[in-house]
């Protein structure tokens, strides 16, 4: 519930406690109140719904494109993503072991927070990924 309708709602019921001094009129009022607070979050769960869906579906017409620019985005984030890991865990070391070696500055080192950001939100790794583990759905 979101503060707004929680705060609307709590003004609602304390109008209701002075309006109406019949515990049976308040109780109905009060059930019509939360009947239309829940119908309005229902709403908005259904509308979450239609949005992911829309973006699944565009989702599949960006993948199935001709166009490299539109069904290529997404892996060419990946490749970016696997040259940053390449050169952080293979190449920087070497590199910077050849540099020292004929005295000079070693490559710079990659921030690596962004990027694993990235590759993990691509991979849908996180939390999700290891609950379905637990229980044994994947």
């Amino acid at each position: 519930m979101t503060p707004l309708i929680g705060g609307l709602l709590d003004a609602g019921l304390k109008v209701l406690d002075r309006v109406l001094p019949d515990p049976a009129q308040k109780a109905a009022a009060q059930l019509e109140l939360l009947k239309l607070q829940q119908t309005g979050e229902f709403r908005q769960l259904e509308a979450d719904l239609q949005l992911a869906l829309a973006q699944t579906e565009v989702n599949k017409v960006e993948a199935a494109s001709a166009d490299p620019f539109k069904s290529g985005w997404r892996p060419a984030a990946g490749w970016v993503c696997v040259l940053g890991l390449l050169y952080q865990f293979l190449a920087q070391p070497l590199l910077a072991w050849g540099s020292v070696m004929q005295g000079y500055a070693a490559p710079p080192v990659l921030e690596l927070g962004d990027l694993y950001g990235l590759l993990f939100g691509m991979l849908g790794l996180g939390a999700y990924r290891s609950v379905e583990r637990v229980k044994g759905k994947a």
